[in-house]
């Protein structure tokens, strides 16, 4: 029986035991804004505890994952709120007991790419587009440059997170970034079968299977993305490039860098 665990406006959340699906949805591309990590995080906070919920399935309404964090929420005046927020729920998937699976489609960017990564398993149509363009907005992402080189590689993480380019959903499996990439079709068939052997398994072994054998160690991650949280807060906020690469995307022009 599906239920809905509360109200959302920029989530749906269903619970199906043993699986809950979380459903970004914020049209027209599921962008990440404060209000929708609240949200994140309150799904996350009652689905935690639920002892009959193994799985938890994220994917996005429409035709994107998600286009990344609000632009908004980069500016000086909100980048540590937003930085709180978003790392909240991305430290709650991290450390859940649940088994988290993404299933990508669309763009997946951002925010929404350090989402997905930070899933246990993750899925992804091989059109999909794969990237951290932060750095094209005079910024960087955190999460990523803390847990991205442990899942692909120390090159492949500063190609991507220093160019910020666009892959595809076949690239990003080609390096590690997500399990398997399949035609736009097949996407959620795959997600199901995934979820069916998972659904199986015991849970608290899979707790424990889960503790046990992350790519990266929780300790460090937590140290590192504290670390990139500081860079980002007294340092970056207060460089003029970070201002301009936002004023400039707003006016949808080219930045002028500074070097300051």
């Amino acid at each position: 029986m599906t239920t809905n665990a509360t109200a959302f406006t920029r989530i749906v959340c269903e619970l199906q035991p043993p699986v809950a699906r979380i459903f970004l949805h914020h049209p027209p591309r599921n962008v990440i804004d404060l209000r929708m990590m609240e949200e994140l995080e309150h799904a996350l906070a009652e689905i935690e505890p639920r002892q009959e919920i193994s799985v938890a399935v994220f994917s996005g309404r429409g035709k994107s994952f998600s286009a990344g964090v609000d632009l908004a929420a980069h500016a000086p005046d909100q980048a540590e709120s937003m930085l709180a927020k978003f790392h909240t729920v991305i430290r709650s998937v991290v450390a859940a007991r649940t088994i988290s699976i993404a299933a990508v489609h669309g763009h997946c960017l951002g925010g929404g790419a350090e989402l997905a990564m930070v899933c246990d398993l993750a899925y992804t149509t091989e059109l999909a587009q794969w990237g951290f363009p932060e750095i094209k907005l005079g910024c960087f992402p955190p999460v990523a440059t803390t847990a991205l080189a442990a899942l692909v590689g120390q090159k492949h993480a500063a190609d991507l997170i220093l160019t910020g380019r666009s892959i595809t959903g076949s690239e990003a499996a080609q390096i590690g970034l997500v399990n398997r990439a399949v035609p736009e079709g097949q996407l959620a068939n795959v997600v199901e079968e995934s979820v069916k052997r998972v659904a199986k398994l015991s849970p608290a072994v899979l707790k424990m299977a889960k503790k046990a054998s992350y790519a990266w160690d929780a300790i460090h991650f937590d140290k590192g993305l504290a670390r990139s949280e500081k860079i980002y807060l007294e340092e970056l906020v207060k460089l003029e490039d970070a201002q301009e690469g936002i004023d400039a995307f707003l006016a949808k022009r080219e930045p002028s860098w500074k070097g300051k």
